[in-house]
């Protein structure tokens, strides 16, 4: 019963989605304000109903009724409960119900806490992702439905899938969802602004700060999925250019590069028909994302289905959506330039060519993803686009964005100062030497010129963010004034020095990391980047729906014991799947990396051991973005801006009363 409840809430939500979709738009068109107000009471009534069905899904899971079909085939008697909850999303359609779950909980928002934006400009935003969620509900009742009854029903259910089986799967697709589905909201306010005609910094000012939430949950997402697969998959890699973690990443650059041309058509309205392009394109790219995952083209531990009918809906509704955003655009795209005019050498200049290397970095990233799947569509065969790609053209335009990184905050808007800005290069120019000399001579004996290029970067950046930080401060009490510098300039700088230490992790774990595989059997011993590695024992253990063997390694430094990491190789009995379990010992300079392969003869095992320098400063990096983000996203000065914004509509309204 709970089930059939399920599926009424989804069919109620989709009753009401379609009218936030028409009323609206429609109301919007006619200049009735109580058709506009239908969107808000809607999307209320959306969100409360989808999440009803959210919860049954959920209360299927937890009591273990296998006669739900999508429950039998991810779920088990034996699975620990909060894999049970975490199995709603861990299979195709419980993924797609978290996701219009996601969108409707972005639409309440929306409904909710834009009270400062005018009426149709809100009627449209609303109108339009009713619109957007009249497709995705659509393809759950059609293709994808949760609740479907199987019968009879099965005692224990097959299990959900091993690899998923882990505390960071809790969280890293909804924070990935609430970011991919967050750009729906920013692609609501591209299009609206574009039905209205009205592209202006009031429209980038009230879209920034939902661009902003969206790009810090999708940053945490990547950061989680991330560091689950260095841990879990027992390669010790942090990031294998994926087709799936690409279509993710995507959205990622594109949302960057987004972020920062607002900022441009806020202060300097500047750049507008290319900012509404940029939030088309992150959404667009967003659903590219999912018709990735879930049409079955693409083998990935991220995949879920090979259903061919599921990827013709959703690469259907991806035309659709792609094609009427472009064509709108190409009509209103022509009254909407930018009159603004800006010097070669501004701050305007260097955002440009952020984006440009942005975009850029983007499209060789699609190429390399999309390219395989295209030949062999046209049956020119299977190849594989593997890491020296991506890394030979990725990595040539990050390192120039770097360079802009810490020379935009430096320059003036508008028209900047060869002669100031030639002086406060020197700065940035020391601080990348000083980083890169004590980071090659004083720690790791010495540097390859790829090494030193990118930990010059990365000084080059931590000069940029101290010396801006120090432009605006007052004299005679530097630290004292730096209460008063805005928030957002706060976000900013944290997330340039975030880049900066991202920057740094890559390239010294890269370049210095080092990793043995060899046979060990129980009393053997190995030695790596100058840690002595011991194999003391290996015993079994029974885990709630495994049997695992684990291995016992103490660590020594200089004859001191440092350390202990228990890697396993576990089986799981319902799939009889092999997973291996990481032993990791790490700080905040380096992480010291042991996994169990496969038993050998005469008792050793094939044993992975890895040292990794400076590899948790990758994901130290990339929170410290998500922070930048936050900080961002919470500063004040959006909210009386909106205040403002809406009491100047208010007195034009009033004005225009006869």
């Amino acid at each position: 019963m709970i089930a059939e409840l399920g599926v009424f809430a989804l069919i109620l939500a989709l009753c009401l989605t379609t009218a936030q979709a028409l009323f609206p738009l429609a109301g919007a068109w006619r200049g009735d304000s109580r058709w506009m107000r239908v969107g808000s009471a809607a999307a209320a009534g959306q969100f409360v109903f989808t999440g009803l069905a959210f919860v049954s899904l959920a209360w299927c899971f937890s009591v273990d009724d296998f006669s739900v079909r999508y429950v039998a085939e991810n779920s088990n008697t034996n699975l620990p409960m909060a894999y049970k909850l975490a199995a709603v999303w861990g299979g195709h359609e419980g993924s797609m119900l978290l996701w219009v779950f996601v969108l409707a909980a972005w639409t309440l928002a929306v409904a909710a806490f834009s009270h400062s934006l005018p009426a149709l400009l809100k009627a449209r935003i609303l109108g339009i992702l009713g619109l957007v969620s009249v497709g995705f509900y659509l393809f759950i009742l059609l293709t994808s439905n949760p609740f479907d009854r199987l019968f009879p029903a099965p005692p224990h259910g097959q299990d959900l899938n091993p690899l998923l089986q882990d505390p960071a799967m809790v969280a890293h697709p909804p924070m990935l969802y609430i970011g991919y589905v967050g750009f729906a909201v920013v692609f609501s306010f591209a299009v609206a602004a574009l039905m209205g005609g009205r592209l202006d910094a009031a429209w980038a000012r009230w879209s920034r700060p939902w661009t902003t939430v969206a790009w810090l949950f999708l940053t945490v997402g990547i950061l989680l999925g991330s560091y689950w697969a260095y841990y879990e998959l027992g390669w010790g890699g942090w990031w294998f250019w994926d087709p799936v973690e690409n279509a993710s990443f995507m959205p990622w650059l594109v949302g960057t590069a987004l972020i920062h041309s607002l900022a441009v058509t806020e202060k300097r309205g500047a750049f507008k028909a290319w900012t509404v392009l940029l939030a088309i394109t992150a959404f667009s790219l967003s659903l590219l994302g999912t018709f990735l995952v879930r049409s079955g083209v693409l083998t990935s531990v991220h995949s879920f289905t090979t259903d061919p009918t599921r990827g013709v809906f959703i690469l259907g509704f991806l035309g659709v959506v792609v094609g009427a955003s472009l064509t709108l655009y190409a009509w209103r795209a022509p009254a909407i330039r930018s009159t603004a005019h800006f010097a070669l050498l501004s701050r305007e200049s260097l955002l440009l060519a952020n984006n440009l290397l942005l975009i850029v970095a983007c499209a060789s990233v699609l190429l390399g993803t999309l390219y395989p799947l295209a030949l062999e569509g046209l049956g020119g065969g299977k190849i594989s686009v593997g890491p020296p790609y991506f890394n030979t053209v990725f990595v040539p335009p990050m390192l120039l964005l770097a360079l802009l990184l810490g020379l935009g905050p430096l320059v003036s808007w508008r028209r900047g100062d060869r002669a100031q800005l030639l002086r406060r290069m020197r700065w940035l120019a020391a601080g990348g030497v000083v980083a890169a000399g004590l980071a090659a001579v004083l720690a790791l004996g010495g540097a390859g010129l790829g090494v030193l290029i990118a930990l010059f970067m990365a000084g080059w950046i931590t000069a940029s963010v101290v010396y801006n930080l120090f432009l605006r401060s007052a004299p005679g009490r530097r630290l004292a004034s730096l209460a008063n510098v805005p928030l957002g300039v706060w976000a900013m700088n944290l997330a340039h020095l975030g880049m900066a230490v991202f920057i740094a992790g890559v390239a010294v774990v890269s370049v210095y990391g080092e990793e043995h595989t060899i046979g060990l059997a129980p009393g053997e011993s190995d030695d790596i980047a100058g840690y002595h590695f011991e194999f003391t024992s290996l015993k079994p253990v029974q885990g709630p729906n495994y049997e695992a063997m684990r291995g016992e390694f103490r660590i020594f430094r200089s004859g001191e014991h440092i350390g202990t990491v228990y890697p396993e190789k576990r089986r799981y009995e319902v799939q009889q799947s092999a997973m291996t379990e990481a032993g990791i010992q790490g700080n905040f300079s380096r992480d010291l990396f042991v996994a169990l392969g496969e038993p050998l003869s005469n008792g050793a095992w094939s044993v992975r051991i890895q040292y990794k320098p400076m590899i948790r400063w990758i994901w130290l990096g990339a929170l410290m973005m998500a922070l930048g983000g936050l900080l961002a996203a919470s500063d004040r000065r959006y909210r009386i801006s909106a205040r403002r914004s809406l009491a100047r509509q208010a007195n034009i309204e009033q004005g225009a009363t006869p």
